[in-house]
């Protein structure tokens, strides 16, 4: 049998063994062999950086010696195409890191008792967000995220979900963009936002030390303590601070100046966010922007919606979830009106969702956490491309 030269460093002293992998660096003593996973020295042999060799020698302090070459098949492209990204500039190590990622998001729902779900990436309408454009798909959309669809599943009776899988949103392309990307999403029902802003950094502390061995984030030469609690910063505050813009002026702005209230957001408030060695909460947006969530008890002008930033990263959005029907066809209706203003394509609404929330939802919160970005952090990879199998550029 033919061992994976990543698995030499592990094979006991003394072993023969055979083990394939491309060369990656040659010398007078023999080559570096590798795979997506990793390498091992390889004595007694020579060949040209790309080849894909299988060898055989006796396994020696995680290398293998007095080796010969078994069978060699020469690169035939100079710039080594897929071998050169997940072999040579280690996506398959980034690849290693994701698993430990999805294991550890794994893990923490099973101890809270979740339930895994997977629902339709093939939908009727994928969302009325007017900052979100859904991809056609055969006469339905892709989803932008499986929020409708898992609300279905509080209303059915499931208590507590989640979901790994992908999502799809047309013209969305940069270091943090993908057409497509990987979520994390999750709902509690019987619970509020603050539920799931524990859930969230605790499944962030996690991730970091399932990657890391430890609790940080890094973005270039800076790391950030990923120990919870994370700060709390309301959106009026933040405004106010850093923009000089009051509660009731937000207010207006937000619900009539979209472009304005963006422009402050992206050019302020985030980069004042960023600044932080610590990721923080953004939470209580202004209603306007905030149509799935529930409105703040306290002062309905805003609702119950949350980010987190982490140097300077969006991570994900959650909301305390509204549950009444009535107010949720009119938030769709204003959603259908500012894309109609904007010339924008207007997808159906969603009736069997509206539908199930008049049957009755039950109190409840969720989450929708990027996967791809969380992993960057964790890693310390400049973008999202270096931590995904396939980016789009790749295809």
């Amino acid at each position: 049998m033919i061992s994976p030269i990543s698995q030499i460093p592990t094979t006991p002293d003394g072993a023969r063994v055979q083990a394939g992998g491309r060369v990656l660096a040659s010398d007078e003593r023999g080559i570096m062999l590798g795979d997506a996973l990793g390498v091992a020295r390889v004595d007694g042999v020579r060949g040209a950086p790309g080849d894909l060799v299988v060898v055989e020698g006796e396994a020696r302090g995680g290398a293998l010696v007095d080796a010969a070459i078994v069978t060699r098949h020469a690169s035939r492209h100079a710039d080594l195409g897929d071998v050169r990204r997940f072999v040579f500039d280690g996506i398959g190590r980034a690849l290693v890191a994701r698993q430990s990622a999805l294991d550890a998001v794994r893990a923490y729902f099973a101890d809270e008792r979740f339930l895994e779900v997977t629902t339709p990436v093939r939908v009727p309408s994928p969302g009325l967000d007017p900052h979100l454009e859904g991809v056609e798909a055969s006469g339905a959309y892709l989803v932008t995220s499986p929020e409708v669809q898992m609300k279905r599943l509080l209303v059915g009776g499931v208590p507590r979900c989640f979901q790994i899988g992908p999502c799809f949103r047309a013209d969305e392309r940069g270091r943090l963009h993908h057409p497509e990307f990987t979520m994390v999403e999750w709902y509690r029902a019987w619970a509020g936002w603050q539920d799931v802003l524990t859930d969230t950094e605790r499944l962030v502390q996690r991730v970091a030390v399932a990657v890391s061995g430890q609790p940080r984030l890094r973005a270039g030469e800076r790391e950030l303590d990923a120990t919870p609690p994370f700060e709390r910063v309301r959106v009026r505050d933040a405004f106010a601070e850093h923009a000089g813009v009051d509660a009731d002026a937000l207010v207006e702005l937000a619900a009539h100046d979209h472009d304005a209230y963006f422009r402050l957001m992206v050019d302020v408030i985030e980069p004042s966010l960023a600044a932080s060695t610590r990721p923080v909460f953004l939470v209580d947006f202004p209603a306007s922007h905030a149509s799935l969530a529930r409105r703040c008890p306290d002062d309905p002008r805003f609702a119950e919606r949350f980010e987190l930033y982490a140097a300077g990263v969006e991570l994900c959005n959650g909301f305390g979830e509204l549950t009444d029907a009535a107010e949720q066809r009119a938030r769709f209706a204003d959603d259908l009106r500012v894309r109609r203003a904007r010339g924008l394509a207007e997808p159906p609404v969603d009736e069997r969702f509206l539908r199930a929330l008049d049957e009755g939802m039950p109190p409840s919160a969720g989450n929708a956490l990027g996967l791809d970005r969380l992993l960057m952090l964790a890693v310390g990879a400049r973008s999202i491309s270096d931590v995904v199998a396939f980016d789009p550029d790749s295809l």
